[in-house]
């Protein structure tokens, strides 16, 4: 498409939608922002410098004409105004989409699914960052947006870098031509209902990572997971595909020996991966296999493994006080996420929940609780989880309370998790905000 003189809405503000407006005046575009919230003085200053008209989000906005309209992932499929865009026949479309439109060609490796994607996303760039070294990029929902490394690195104009991106099913939903080269669902679990408005639109938004695959490009498909047996079955992979598992040793990745085979190849001991939990094989199975396909070299898969520590927020040691470990998982923003995190211990856990309510069903993980001492409710959802969960819970407003509790029911021995199964949209901007909180906590008692 070509953007000069375009009239391009973008509706919302935040980190992608700046980069999306910083693109799009680049272009030529003619910009109407919708936010909700009044932008703060610095953005303020900057969208009138560059002529963005800004508006709010009364129903009326969206009655006006324009040839395009860029949506912020936070902006629900469901919602009226996504609805009455649809009606009217205006092409939608994320920056993920603007971004790919206007680069040039480029390694992308779209990493998607319900839980492990910012794990796997960050392994994946480690690895890059160790083979291409400053052509390796790292973006998308893990933090930085598409269209900001797209004008920070010059991919307008140069071609051939190599982008780990972490993409999320509401990025997914809207793209037209997007089209990476390896892509992986690392799972499927309920997620999203207040947002997606079923399980079977979530799961389905997942599979357009890849729909426009062709050729060469090489989707990962994990074999131990049933719900994307059926999806695949139903919305049919185009490409070359390459099977992964934890559990069946005939596959192109698997476990052999104490080691993540490749291929017939025995590439990585197990032994050498310091993160905690059977999930977190599985992560750098994904990453792994993604660096041979690129022809990454065995010394480097090493090195780099063995030095990665985690990220931050995805079951993150913080301390140890008194015998008691405590770990920030305010990432587990789903059931299945924090089944994942209690898995990875075998017993003392405290853990606390609660948080935005989306009404997940809590009965799948209620199989999970057998290394669990108790549980801890706090926010809008808390009691609801908690109680769900545990025939006697403690149910608490705060964190800060939250962790008070918990520091006086923990022994020596015992871990304190916090694994919340729930956004944080009641009390926090977003679960890092929440999850620094807690280590401050933690860190000061």
């Amino acid at each position: 498409m070509e953007y000069r003189n375009k009239k391009v809405l973008v509706i919302g503000l935040a980190r992608s939608g700046m980069a999306a407006i910083r693109m799009l005046h680049k272009l030529g575009a003619t910009i109407t922002l919708s936010e909700r919230k009044e932008p703060n003085a610095t953005e303020k200053e900057f969208l009138e410098e560059i002529g963005v008209e800004i508006v709010g989000q009364d129903m009326s906005v969206f009655d006006r004409d324009f040839d395009l309209v860029i949506k912020n992932p936070g902006v629900p499929p469901v919602s009226p105004i996504v609805k009455k865009l649809e009606e009217r026949k205006i092409p939608i479309i994320t920056e993920i989409e603007l971004a790919f439109q206007v680069s040039k060609p480029q390694h992308y490796i779209a990493i998607t699914g319900t839980n492990g994607k910012t794990t796997t996303t960050t392994l994946v760039y480690e690895l890059l960052k160790k083979a291409f070294r400053d052509k390796a990029h790292v973006g998308g929902n893990i933090g930085t947006p598409l269209c900001e490394l797209v004008l920070e690195h010059g991919l307008m104009e140069e071609e051939g870098h190599y982008i780990s991106l972490e993409i999320s099913n509401h990025q997914l939903v809207d793209i037209d031509v997007f089209r990476p080269e390896i892509a992986v669902i690392i799972n499927l679990t309920p997620d999203h209902l207040e947002t997606m408005g079923s399980l079977d639109a979530y799961y389905k938004s997942k599979t357009e990572v890849y729909r426009n695959m062709r050729d060469n490009d090489v989707f990962l498909y994990n074999a131990d997971d049933e719900i994307l047996k059926e999806y695949t079955n139903k919305y049919p992979i185009h490409c070359q595909v390459r099977t992964f598992s934890l559990e069946k040793d005939n596959c192109y990745a698997c476990l052999s020996d104490g080691n993540i085979r490749i291929n017939g190849e025995d590439v990585l001991p197990v032994d050498r991966i310091s993160l905690v939990g059977k999930h977190n094989i599985q992560n750098v199975m994904i990453a792994v296999t993604v660096a041979k396909l690129l022809g990454i070299s065995n010394k480097d898969i090493i090195e780099t493994i063995s030095a990665f520590k985690g990220v931050e927020h995805r079951i993150e040691f913080v301390r140890e006080r008194n015998g008691v470990k405590y770990y920030n998982d305010s990432k587990g923003t789903n059931t299945d996420a924090t089944i994942t995190a209690l898995d990875s211990f075998e017993k003392g856990v405290i853990l606390l929940v609660g948080g935005y309510e989306k009404g997940l069903d809590m009965t799948e993980m209620r199989k999970h609780l057998g290394c669990v001492k108790q549980i801890i409710g706090f926010g809008t959802a808390g009691r609801r989880i908690a109680c769900d969960l545990w025939r006697d819970p403690i149910i608490v407003t705060t964190l800060n309370e939250a962790v008070a509790e918990a520091e006086k029911l923990a022994v020596k021995g015992d871990i304190v998790l916090l694994s919340p199964t729930t956004s944080s949209f009641d009390q926090y901007s977003g679960y890092e905000e929440r999850g620094r909180h807690f280590k401050e906590i933690v860190n000061a008692l």
